[in-house]
């Protein structure tokens, strides 16, 4: 059967076989006509305007300008009925984006490299968002037709296909979503009914209506996607998309009806469904359980515990690092989760934020790396493999959940830009300019190259050869040894913040961080140092020279410990 929502039209037809076919209005505004076998391709007519895709299209196999193609979920033969699902708690995540993963770009090309994410010791894999995209290639925040998968990528079958062998490999998969704008291109959705504000908006494209007229609707349309991941794809978790961008008024936020969806399905489907939020609100209330007045997110994005990693390690204190380049903002992000708790924010202009008091480390999701804090710089470049040593110490020996962006393990070269493949003359001529303005006052020299050619994004790739040279195997093997080390004392996993210590001295530039008996000693100046340390050996060392000499650790310059009380 053949259905549409479309409240506010007076007549829709379907085109499927050189035909139109005439849908009947039923209740709520949605339209049905027989039909529907499984690979016809279709398309509507909406008051005689069309064709046009699918709303809920399963499929796109000629773009996202094309007619929809009907796909049965139950036909995919899934293997992974002894897959019970992975709390997210004491896990590490690994982000990647499908097109730039491998060599072939593809699910397949993640697939066959899931042995490397096993020998590394994650538990996650986090993709991209993977909705159809303007032309062959794009970071997928441009995503239309959002239950339908990119054919590039390998459509919808070479997503469960990648799924299915992350879950025999034992690792659970996070997809990234975005329900707070739409696309550029190909999104026909205000076509069939009010899904969008008519004022509102953001930088990336017009607001979802998630709480004026017609809202029920749209609201149930985001819901049901989130779902369908879960469900027919078997996905474990989901990270939303800025979500502070997300425009609700209603006494019933989307995200704490969201939440409430997803628990039960968790419950039908027997298995841990995990909600993660990117949001810069520094609200606790983001991850706070509903039961307890809060929004029911099991996890957020913290973006101040990788500001603070990377002003240190890095020395840059431009724009947003401003308010981080002191090791006191470091060791405040590694006891309290925020830095901006109701303090002032330099960056904004304001204060910002309000304290997490209570809430356990493993809410929050941290990094020294992610898509957006490579690709949001001009160069697209990454830490250096030296300062790498030091941002994983100090990022997989914290409280929070980790997370690894693609290629950081053994420092990869290549950069990640930001690309597209926009076919509109306007678009694809305007976006370097379009993203030059996005961070003017950033304190960058914006020397990007064209987003939309494709040496951007072939640039992109991992070059998978670096694992085999010395200094990048050398650190794929620390940061291997720092994943093993954090499953192996729980210490290291323990999410209670309030016991975490951190003693600074910003003179020498040492700060020592107490995680129950052991220590993490993190030199951030060029020059050796001794630090008085209560320790009877060391567990890991980023540098072999250090040394441990009865209460005495011999730090050399830019390097970081663990030791054993």
């Amino acid at each position: 059967m053949f259905e549409v929502w479309a409240p506010e039209a007076a007549r829709v037809e379907v085109e499927h076989g050189g035909a139109r076919h005439e849908m009947t209005r039923g209740g709520g505004g949605r339209w049905t006509a027989p039909g529907d076998e499984h690979d016809l391709d279709y398309a509507f007519f909406v008051d005689g305007a069309g064709p046009f895709p699918d709303p809920l299209t399963r499929r796109q196999p000629y773009g996202v300008n094309g007619p929809s193609r009907v796909y049965h979920h139950d036909r995919f033969a899934w293997t992974d009925q002894g897959w019970h699902g992975r709390d997210l708690r004491g896990g590490v995540i690994y982000e990647l984006h499908v097109g730039t993963f491998s060599p072939e770009g593809t699910f397949r090309g993640v697939a066959d490299r899931l042995e490397h994410l096993v020998d590394l010791g994650v538990d996650f894999v986090e993709i991209m968002p993977v909705p159809p995209v303007p032309g062959k290639r794009n970071w997928g925040y441009d995503g239309v037709e959002l239950y339908a998968v990119f054919e590039e990528y390998g459509g919808p079958d070479g997503l469960k296909d990648l799924v299915d062998a992350c879950h025999r490999a034992g690792l659970g998969v996070i997809l990234d979503v975005v329900y707070n704008h739409l696309g550029p291109s190909g999104n026909y959705l205000a076509k069939f009914g009010p899904y969008f504000h008519d004022a509102k908006g953001s930088y990336w494209g017009d607001a979802v209506n998630l709480d004026g007229p017609g809202s029920d609707g749209v609201r149930r349309y985001f819901i049901d996607n989130a779902l369908q991941w879960l469900r027919d794809y078997h996905i474990d978790g989901l990270r939303l998309d800025a979500v502070h961008a997300l425009h609700d008024k209603r006494a019933v936020h989307f995200l704490e009806e969201l939440s409430a969806e997803v628990d039960a399905l968790s419950t039908a489907v027997g298995r841990p469904l995990t909600l993660i939020a990117e949001s810069d609100l520094n609200d606790p209330r983001m991850v706070t359980p509903r039961e307890a007045g809060g929004l029911g997110m099991h996890a957020s994005w913290n973006d101040d515990v990788h500001h603070a990693i990377h002003a240190n390690v890095t020395g840059e204190s431009n724009a947003y690092y401003g308010d981080f380049a002191t090791l006191s903002s470091l060791a405040k992000v590694l006891t309290s989760g925020y830095f901006h708790d109701g303090a002032y924010s330099s960056f904004r202009g304001r204060s910002h934020g309000r304290p997490a008091t209570g809430i356990p480390g493993h809410r929050f999701v941290c990094c020294a790396q992610n898509h957006d804090q490579i690709g949001n710089r001009p160069e697209g470049d990454r830490m250096r493999p030296e300062q790498l040593r030091l941002a994983s110490g100090l990022l997989l020996t914290s409280p929070f959940t980790p997370m690894l962006f693609m290629g950081e393990e053994w420092g990869a070269t290549t950069p990640f830009y930001f690309f597209t493949d926009h076919f509109e003359p306007h678009l694809a001529e305007g976006e370097g300019e379009r993203r030059r303005k996005e961070f003017e006052g950033f304190g960058y020299d914006w020397k990007a190259p064209e987003p939309g050619e494709e040496t951007t994004f072939l640039s992109s790739k991992l070059d998978w050869e670096e694992t085999a040279k010395d200094e990048h195997a050398s650190l794929l093997g620390w940061y291997r040894d720092l994943i093993a080390l954090r499953r192996s004392r729980p210490d290291l996993t323990d999410p209670r913040l309030d016991r975490v210590r951190a003693e600074v001295d910003e003179d020498r530039r040492v700060v020592v961080i107490e995680r129950g008996a052991l220590r993490i000693a993190a030199n951030f100046a060029e020059g050796p140092v001794s630090v008085r340390l209560a320790a009877s050996r060391i567990l890991l060392a980023s540098d072999e020279s250090a040394r441990l000499s009865g209460e005495v650790l011999d730090l050399p310059g830019r390097s970081l410990t663990i030791a054993e009380v």
